[in-house]
């Protein structure tokens, strides 16, 4: 699986030991890029980015990743190895969703739902599920729309709405969403978690030409996003995205290329393919 969107989690002095915990956890993957700034890897063939500095925010669970399992013997022992230094924000048990599922907190303060069920049409074993919590509560729904509008190769695939009792009827409980054949979820909680969306947790989007990154850049930061620096920005509703060429890891594991790459991009808020590739 080659998605062109994919998660950056910012584990501070950490990356390498969290790659080796990831794929010791996870299996059926590897790095496919390191340096002292960034390692790249792929579990069950997708992509995660490992930043080692950048945003001072740390990583909390309003965006968390869902681990799709066929078995309860996979989520249980994916549980026993997250919880390792880890904390459980719902235990291992049996829900009305899911014969086997916990959701926990790693040791680099990634968030993982661990949920057991039958096969589907997704060939997917991880999906950023994104909470809106405190003043985002309740636009979930909203989001959904506002992303699969934006991005190509799109599809809500499902939302549901809390029951009575549960929430806010009105709110979401569980959406499923594709945008550039990457799967999404999203949910609201009207409870008081005391955390949102940072930074330390982005979306990468990369993009085959200028025509791209103006569109998402433009589309990302409308109606109340803003501009941050190199290529990153956070949209209307808090959560951060990096839009980049996507000949930019190429580019930066180029000896040659480095430092001029690194120097162009410095200066750069939206990024310019053409300047960073002449660089």
């Amino acid at each position: 699986m080659n998605n062109s969107i994919y998660p950056c989690l910012t584990i501070k002095g950490k990356i390498a030991e969290a790659a080796d915990f990831y794929l010791d956890t996870f299996g059926d993957g590897g790095i496919t890029s390191s340096n002292p700034i960034v390692i790249t890897l792929k579990l069950s063939g997708q992509q995660f980015m490992l930043l080692n500095d950048g945003p001072s925010s740390t990583p909390n669970p309003s965006i968390s990743f869902m681990v799709l399992s066929e078995n309860e013997q996979d989520t249980e022992a994916y549980y026993l190895k997250l919880i390792n230094g880890g904390s459980v924000l719902m235990p291992l048990d049996t829900y009305p969703w899911s014969s086997k599922y916990a959701w926990v907190q790693d040791k680099f303060g990634i968030s993982w739902q661990l949920y057991t069920g039958g096969k589907n049409d997704m060939n997917q074993k991880f999906c950023p599920t994104l909470m809106f919590t405190g003043p985002k509560a309740g636009k979930a729904e909203e989001a959904v729309h506002f992303y699969s509008n934006l991005f190509p190769e799109n599809g809500i695939q499902g939302i549901l709405k809390y029951s009575e009792g549960e929430d806010n009827t009105n709110y979401v409980k569980h959406a499923q969403f594709k945008i550039k054949n990457f799967v999404t979820m999203a949910m609201d909680s009207s409870a008081e978690h005391g955390f949102g969306f940072v930074d330390a947790i982005s979306l990468v989007v990369n993009c085959k030409d200028q025509a791209e990154i103006d569109k998402y850049w433009d589309g990302l930061i409308a109606n109340g996003g803003h501009e941050v620096a190199c290529g990153w920005l956070v949209d209307k509703y808090g959560i951060s995205w990096q839009i980049v060429p996507d000949k930019l890891g190429e580019w930066m594991t180029n000896p040659g290329k480095f430092q001029h790459v690194m120097g162009a991009l410095m200066k750069m808020k939206k990024l310019i393919y053409t300047e960073l590739e002449n660089a």
